[in-house]
């Protein structure tokens, strides 16, 4: 039987053990998923343990994305536009670093079935969250992608990052105080509904689709969406997808998330 894990710190709070057992009894793959709580001091020889004991993948969480990236000997597309990675794999002795965070996003956004192909895309934020969803949004067919931040210079620099790796997309820059027009679907990728800062759609501002990437929390976000009557979701579909898509890196099978349920 091959083992797996998540790897982090904190790392209790996890749910990545109970959503690749049930991947694993819907595809009948026989496996064993753990938590691994790295010292914050001591990512590098976990992993070395890990697959020295011969373990065949982990997934990396915060705060250790960036160590995994910077460890990686083989990274895809994804990762290096990412600049992180939380799916890792050892193939012919080297190190396989992969981000499956965008095509989680992507998956979720499917699942829920709002359209992607040729849409308009608002994504609110030029952090690392954004940086590794623009990629597979573009990938998936969107044809316009719009990143608003508080600080322009970000969100240039973000996209100036990203257009060697974009290229059926076309990529946009704008300050938060920009917003204005029709998108098909709006990203929130910051943290400032959460943390209760002021995060004001204007009336100017139209959208089909409202998606929070974080979940578990109340969002000021989701509720000014909702006042609106527009569809939304939270980001625990997201946290489905990106195992579901590490699954399928791993073992070659995609999980069906369609009537995907966690306890």
């Amino acid at each position: 039987m091959k083992t797996f894990a998540v790897i982090g710190n904190p790392i209790a709070h996890s749910r990545s053990p109970e959503i690749h057992a049930k991947f694993a009894a819907q595809t009948d793959i026989a496996l064993h998923y753990d938590k691994i709580l790295a010292p914050l001091d001591g990512f590098v020889q976990t992993v070395c343990d890990f697959f020295s004991a011969g373990g065949s993948g982990l997934n990396i969480t915060v705060p250790f994305k960036e160590q995994a990236f910077e460890q990686s000997a083989i990274l895809t597309d994804r990762a290096q536009a990412a600049r992180a990675v939380n799916t890792l794999w050892m193939a012919e002795g080297k190190l396989h670093g992969d981000n499956t965070d965008g095509a989680g996003l992507v998956n979720a956004i499917q699942a829920l079935g709002w359209p992607l192909m040729g849409r308009r895309i608002l994504i609110l934020g030029a952090g690392g969250a954004t940086r590794g969803v623009v990629l597979p949004l573009a990938q998936a067919g969107a044809t316009e992608i719009v990143i608003a931040n508080r600080t322009l210079s970000r969100a240039e620099a973000l996209l100036a990052d990203l257009a060697g790796f974009v290229k059926t997309a076309q990529l946009k820059a704008i300050a938060l105080g920009e917003l204005r027009g029709h998108f098909d679907l709006i990203i929130n990728a910051t943290s400032a509904s959460l943390a209760g800062d002021d995060l004001i759609l204007p009336a100017s501002l139209t959208f089909d689709y409202a998606y929070e990437m974080a979940y578990g929390k109340p969002s000021s976000f989701i509720d000014q969406a909702k006042a609106r009557g527009v569809p939304t979701a939270d980001g625990l579909g997201m946290l489905i997808g990106q195992a579901a898509e590490a699954y399928y890196v791993w073992h070659g099978v995609r999980p069906d998330l369609v009537n995907f349920k966690l306890g």
